[in-house]
């Protein structure tokens, strides 16, 4: 189950940040993947005790590699594989957006789908209440 060093790209998608391998490589090849604030390819390997930062969906999240595995393990055995020492602040941010999401939004009955403007109005409004209520803070 665990050896010297294994491939970055394997090893999110082992611990099940990234769904697919392929998702994992092409985030290093985006750069979102950094070991040490570096930028790296989806070849690197990565060993114990790396900080791995993650750029995921306008997220910011940090881990540290605590076991290397090679296969897809399921969630309760990944989790020990890493410690998120993502910032509260990202936490908050992703908790916040993920309420948001799962709330169920209405519109009048009859009033039929928004037109393009509205869709535009809509998202103006609802960016401006999230990202307001941030910089509050």
């Amino acid at each position: 189950m665990s050896s010297d060093k294994v491939r970055i790209d394997k090893w999110l998608w082992s611990v099940r940040i990234y769904k697919t391998r392929t998702q994992a490589t092409e985030a290093c090849k985006k750069s979102n993947i950094k070991i040490r604030s570096k930028a790296i390819k989806p070849s690197t390997l990565v060993d114990v005790e790396d900080l791995i930062s993650v750029h995921k969906n306008g997220f910011n999240l940090t881990f540290k590699v605590l076991k290397l595995i090679t296969k897809r393990v399921g969630a309760p055995l990944a989790v020990t594989c890493y410690e998120n020492l993502t910032p509260e602040s990202e936490m908050n941010k992703y908790s916040d957006w993920f309420i948001g999401k799962a709330q169920a939004e209405t519109r009048e009955k009859g009033a039929g789908r928004p037109t393009k403007r509205e869709r535009r109005e809509i998202d103006t409004y609802k960016d401006r209440i999230f990202w307001d209520e941030e910089d509050l803070e």
